[in-house]
């Protein structure tokens, strides 16, 4: 009986999806984009074979190619990989999207 008062009190529970909200940026984009934000593999290869395979993942990025030791913008820009290569054309770090 007791039950009985409680529910009549209260509203149905809605369901709601067990998923919790991002925490920040970056997961906010995960959640939303489900395409790849960063290629760990291609570490090593020259800027022309990375520039290519994440092309064929993401056609409509832009690639900049920067050499050892320049300065770049700290913006972020969804639409963008850097690609940090070494004397040799070598990709040096993990490109991300940003």
């Amino acid at each position: 009986m007791a039950e009985e008062k409680q529910e009549q009190g209260t509203n149905p529970s809605q369901e709601q999806p067990n998923v919790p909200l991002p925490r920040n940026y970056k997961q906010a984009l995960e959640t939303n984009n489900p395409t790849k934000t960063s290629w760990p593999e291609l570490v090593g290869v020259t800027a022309e074979e990375a520039e290519t395979k994440i092309k064929e993942e993401m056609t409509d990025v832009q690639i900049q190619v920067v050499p050892h030791d320049s300065f770049v913008t700290a913006d972020y820009n969804p639409k963008r990989v850097r690609l940090y290569v070494d004397e040799s054309n070598k990709v040096t770090r993990t490109p991300t999207i940003g």
